[in-house]
């Protein structure tokens, strides 16, 4: 038996990746698709996967292989064919027709100009002649970023589309990975001959995007347990997603960097390239049959490009199709590659394999030079002729001519299979499809989501509660900010009387409290801001539901909530001296930790609204000033206009202030004006106590009622009436401050589902 020539070393942690990286460099690219088998062997063929890998690497860490021996060996070296004959001697993928064919045919995409491209157009056609010699579509009304891309990308190749900035790279990728309104693009994508149906690409598929979207304070091996959590089915075992785990970490070349956190500007953590790779394993933690990736070599030096490069190419030979985006590959990189894509603002300039690239560009009269990486030399080419008036129109002509000289021939290689019995043998030869569980053999019968929703909440609370519990700063921040302020509030309102000034500056006080509490909720917007990427990388190929992210949201931060509740009132209540006693202080204790709710309820709904951090602060303060216009302190109910009447109701600081407004006042028997008192913030306040004793005799004799200095003329009820507090109790106030905050919470959510489409137009 001819044996597969690459060995698959990377699955002992000794062995070094970057050993790896260097023999490569040194002997030559050693993975070879093609090899035949020995008859006997080729009888039983099969697939070797990656979820088959996966479950040898227990037998190669232990010592337990295939030739049955108790100790390892001081280096455990695991090839392709030694595992295919330990499991029945199957053949190699490339040695059988490949089970899965992504097509597309034709795909076009445009978008709309602004309006004010015919004046454009008109101006430079008017200042410079140059500009009329360029083709129609640069002043066109709409730009086209795909015009009439072909192409097929199979199971154990990796496809790779090049091109210049702004070729359109980015485009194909979304509208391969079912990232752009179907009503918006143009031609077919279909997988085994089959429509592609937008749920089941997102079940068999993953797509790693250009930026690195990770929570800083977790570590590596952290961040993929939790993606194997998300994505694996819970039909497996807590250990076994560990073991999955592990393996995927020496797979990627991680194990130096495993108990290293992320980190980010602030926080240490591990390399670019390090980084770039968990960006990669979060996503194929589940084995996905298709794998979308865009520039996963950006901003990587060529050693890290050439190993992320180099495991994408053991994904695909783990039978999965590999579809990359990649602005210019060195040549070691190109070397990995199976199929190219060549782009220039939208047009293919060359569909095939690498080695192709020499009798190309010699027959389009550009030949190769020697010891000149192909693909630098084929992009500059491009970019040249792009600079010229009639673009890369000349070579876009010279391709299409090209293939249409080829004759349409089927490959023998080609799959038979229908797309539900392949979906079904991939699943049998172990590819663990996100929401395949024991028993699943098609398409129809993969889940859409791996796990229900309580495990979704539970590993996405987790989650979030190791990344904020790494960053004591942030609650400790938020917490001096309260403090300081009740600080502030308690000096300034210090040991308040029960005279008329005094029931005044209880007012004032608890309208700046109040309002304080929905202002420091703010600190909340950036949160889900900072996560949106993420969650909408996530969401997007069904990691989880929305449902148990905007529950797991409230969960994490409704703890913090109460420490900060009991933080103010303990500061400022008996500081003030506030009315009711305990009971008292545990309803201003409530009330105040209601308002947290309903605050960051509706800074957490405005964050899934307003994408900028700077606008939604703007957003958050003027609308917090507007309700506490309307609250009732400026302004008692009963005086506000008709046309102004529904934003009193809609105020959040209306309830939470007439809340503690009747837990101070609502007592009929506590008076607040005695006597003379009652001339107090009135003109005949300065006048002698003589005097107002005399005006007091006059009115009992006017009136017929003894009124003397010790008579009460207002009670805390008064006070209400005056204020116009009396529509509802103050345990309806606090009620209806907890029901806001779950309603802002459900508009929340349903932002997420019309928001989060994460799809172009």
């Amino acid at each position: 038996m001819t044996r597969f020539v690459e060995k698959i070393s990377l699955f002992d942690r000794r062995s070094s990746p970057m050993a790896e990286a260097e023999d490569i460099a040194r002997d030559g690219l050693l993975v070879h698709h093609h090899h035949p088998l020995a008859p006997a062997a080729a009888a039983d063929a099969q697939s070797v996967t990656l979820g088959q890998l996966f479950k040898h690497v227990g037998d190669a860490h232990s010592g337990e292989g295939d030739d049955g021996d108790a100790a390892p060996p001081p280096h455990r070296v695991l090839e392709l064919d030694e595992f295919s004959a330990g499991a029945g001697g199957g053949d190699r993928l490339g040695s059988r027709p490949p089970t899965f064919e992504l097509a597309f045919t034709n795909l076009s995409y445009s978008v709309k100009r602004p309006g004010r491209m015919s004046l454009l157009r008109r101006n430079r056609l008017a200042t410079d002649p140059v500009a009329a010699l360029a083709p129609p579509e640069e002043f066109s009304r709409t730009k086209t970023l795909l015009n009439s891309i072909s192409g097929e990308a199979r199971e154990g190749e990796i496809f790779a589309v090049l091109g210049a900035s702004g070729s359109g790279k980015s485009t194909l990728i979304d509208a391969l990975a079912n990232r752009i309104v179907r009503d918006s693009l143009q031609g077919s994508i279909t997988l085994n001959g089959e429509k592609l149906d937008g749920r089941l690409l997102k079940v068999i598929s993953a797509y790693v995007m250009q930026d690195d979207l990770l929570y800083p304070m977790l570590t590596v091996e952290e961040t993929l347990m939790f993606s194997a959590e998300f994505r694996l089915p819970r039909s497996l075992s807590v250990s076994k997603k560990k073991s999955r785990v592990q393996a995927l970490i020496d797979q990627l070349g991680l194990r130096s960097a495993a108990n290293t956190i992320i980190g980010d500007e602030i926080h240490r953590g591990v390399s670019g390239g390090e980084r770039r790779r968990v960006s990669i394993g979060i996503d194929i933690i589940h084995d996905p049959i298709i794998l979308f990736l865009d520039e996963p070599t950006s901003g990587l030096d060529s050693t890290s490009a050439f190993m992320v490069v180099k495991v994408l190419q053991r994904i695909a030979h783990s039978g999965s199709i590999v579809i990359m985006s990649v602005h210019q590959p060195s040549y070691r990189i190109l070397c990995l590659l199976d199929r190219l894509l060549f782009l220039s603002r939208g047009q293919t300039v060359y569909s095939g394999p690498p080695e192709g690239l020499h009798r190309f560009f010699s027959d389009f009269g550009h030949p190769i030079p020697d010891n000149e990486n192909p693909t630098e030399f084929a992009l500059d080419l491009i970019r040249e002729l792009e600079g010229t008036p009639a673009g890369a129109r000349s070579l876009v002509g010279f391709n299409k001519s090209r293939q249409d000289e080829q004759p349409a021939l089927v490959p023998a290689t080609r799959s038979t299979l229908s797309l539900n019995d392949a979906i079904g043998a991939s699943i049998s030869r172990g590819k663990l499809v996100s929401g395949a569980t024991e028993g699943t053999t098609s398409a129809s019968s993969v889940q859409k989501y791996a796990n229900p929703f309580w495990i979704e909440m539970g590993v996405l609370t987790k989650r979030s509660f190791t990344n904020t519990k790494r960053m004591p700063e942030l609650f400790a921040i938020r917490l001096a900010a309260v403090l300081l302020t009740g600080f502030i509030l308690a000096t300034i309102f210090w040991r308040l009387d029960n005279s008329p000034k005094g029931v005044q500056e209880r007012l004032g006080f608890f309208a700046i409290a109040m309002s304080t509490m929905f202002y420091t909720c703010a600190d909340a917007l950036p949160i889900f801001l900072q996560e949106r990427n993420i969650f909408m990388r996530e969401t997007a190929y069904n990691a989880y539901r929305r449902s148990s992210y905007v529950l797991s949201h409230a969960i994490v931060g409704f703890p913090p909530l109460i420490l900060l509740s009991v933080a103010f009132a303990l500061t400022t209540f008996f500081a003030v001296g506030l009315a009711g006693g305990m009971q008292g202080f545990v309803f201003f204790v409530l009330i105040i930790l209601a308002s947290f709710w309903a605050g960051s309820g509706f800074v957490t709904f405005l964050s899934g609204v307003v994408t900028h951090v700077m606008l939604g602060y703007t957003v958050v303060v003027a609308i917090l000033a507007y309700f506490l216009l309307f609250s009732g302190f400026f302004i008692n109910r009963d005086r506000i206009h008709d046309y102004w009447i529904w934003f009193h109701y809609l105020s959040l600081v209306k309830y939470p202030y007439e809340a503690v407004m009747q837990n101070e006042f609502d007592d009929r028997h506590k008076c607040f004006a005695r006597g003379v008192q009652m001339f107090d913030n009135t003109p005949l306040g300065v006048l002698p106590d003589a005097i107002k004793l005399t005006v007091l005799k006059s009115m009992s004799t006017s009136l017929g009622v003894n009124i003397t200095s010790g008579t009460c003329i207002t009670t805390g009820t008064d006070i209400l009436k005056q204020q116009s507090i009396t529509q509802l109790t103050k345990w309806d106030c606090l009620w209806v401050t907890v029901a806001w905050g779950f309603l802002f919470r459900l508009l929340f959510y349903i932002s997420l589902l019309l928001g989060s489409r994460n799809k172009r137009r």
